[in-house]
């Protein structure tokens, strides 16, 4: 074969490959298909309430401040212990000290006190004792702590997740078959599927001060919480 004859040879084979590949790019680019959005949401009660407390003392050094504090989170953590919240529900989320100022006019500022403060993270698996939890707080750390908030949420959303995908798919089936009609043809194969979630959180219930020990007992109301899953789906036709 001569040196001619082999480029002309090398050349149709290399103009063959290059074809048979456009023609296969070309075929899935035409393949008909049809592309839906579909929505599932499921409401559930949560089944829990993660309350957050920081104790707040003021004393004359540091040291003193700091000891304070910890007699308080000590007695916040008596108060759980009764009410079997176990350790791993409790968490510390930071202790912070640092010195308090007095500010005067044309003078330099001097400090007053030594600040001590600790805050917890509470989850709290019996939404029913939430408010008591909290009352009992209140009367065991008295002024030298606040409650700063409680949030309801669901402990375990797996459940809801599952059945919201169900709604979801089927949802977005729905839409698909009613499309296929219109068009004359029939839903082929699932080419793909792509979910996205969100779950709504009820906003915390914020406790500006603490209740004094004669008001009306705490009581939280956890209301629903929406789980929703969004899922985009392509089929072919037939």
């Amino acid at each position: 074969m001569t040196h001619q004859t082999k480029i002309r040879a090398l050349a149709l084979a290399l103009l063959f490959v290059v074809g048979g590949s456009a023609s296969a790019m070309a075929a899935d680019t035409t393949t008909r298909g049809i592309t839906v959005q579909g929505s599932g949401t499921v409401k559930m009660v949560p089944d829990a309430v993660r309350i957050s407390v920081t104790t707040n003392v003021v004393a004359s050094t540091t040291k003193d401040a700091l000891g304070q504090s910890s007699g308080v989170a000590a007695a916040i953590r008596k108060v759980l212990t009764a009410n079997a919240i176990a350790s791993k529900d409790i968490t510390t989320a930071r202790i912070n000290t640092y010195p308090e100022y007095v500010y005067a006019d044309g003078k330099a500022p001097t400090i007053s006190g030594y600040r001590a403060s600790q805050n917890f993270t509470i989850v709290v698996r019996k939404t029913a004792i939430a408010g008591t939890i909290i009352d009992q707080i209140v009367e065991s750390a008295g002024d030298n702590a606040t409650v700063d908030s409680a949030t309801p949420f669901l402990l375990d959303t797996e459940k809801a997740m599952n059945a919201a995908r169900v709604k979801a798919v089927n949802n977005a089936k729905a839409k698909a078959v009613a499309y296929a009609k219109l068009l004359g043809a029939k839903l082929g194969a699932v080419q793909y599927l792509n979910e996205s979630t969100s779950n709504y959180t009820p906003m915390p219930i914020v406790y500006g001060a603490m209740a004094k020990a004669d008001s009306a007992p705490t009581s939280i109301d956890v209301g629903q919480q929406d789980v929703s899953v969004n899922v985009e789906v392509r089929w072919t036709l037939k």
